[in-house]
C-alpha cells in the first residue's frame, strides 16, 4: 500500500508535517471552533420534544429504509431529515421529511449528500 506523503498543516504559520489537512494539534483546535460555531444539539432544536419525537417514529419504522431496500433488517437508531432542515423549523417538524436510518446508513448520507463532518458538498457535487 502506498504512504501517503506528508505535506505542511494547512494551518497558517503552522511548519509541522502531517499527512492530513491539519496537525495533529490544530485538527484538534479546527475540530472545536467547528463544534462552537455550530452550537449545542439544543441549540440546534433536537430538545426533550424532538427526543420524543424521534422515539415515536422509531418505534413506527424500526428498521433503516437504506437497508431494508437491500433486503437487510438493520435495526434504525436514528432519525433522519431527507432534506436538511439547517435552522428551518417547518422542515424540522415535518415528519414527512423524516427517515429511519441505521447510524452506517445516516454516517454516509452525511458525508456523501449533506456535506456533513467537514466536508463541503458542493465540491463533492462539483467533482461528478
Amino acid at each position: 500500500m502506498p504512504i501517503k506523503l506528508k505535506r505542511p498543516c494547512n494551518h497558517p504559520g503552522c511548519p509541522e508535517l502531517s499527512g492530513e489537512a491539519y496537525c495533529p494539534a490544530h485538527k484538534k483546535q479546527r475540530a472545536r471552533e467547528i463544534d462552537q460555531r455550530r452550537g449545542t444539539s439544543t441549540q440546534r432544536g433536537y430538545n426533550g420534544q424532538w427526543r420524543k419525537a424521534r422515539e415515536g417514529y422509531l418505534r413506527k419504522h424500526p428498521i433503516c429504509v437504506e437497508c431494508e431496500a437491500q433486503g437487510q433488517g438493520t435495526p434504525a437508531t436514528v432519525v433522519d431529515h431527507i432534506i436538511p432542515h439547517k435552522g428551518d423549523d417547518s422542515l424540522f417538524w415535518d415528519s414527512n421529511n423524516w427517515q429511519a436510518l441505521c447510524k452506517r446508513c445516516h454516517d454516509i448520507k452525511t458525508v456523501t449528500q449533506d456535506g456533513g463532518f467537514g466536508n463541503d458538498v458542493r465540491l463533492s457535487k462539483a467533482k461528478e
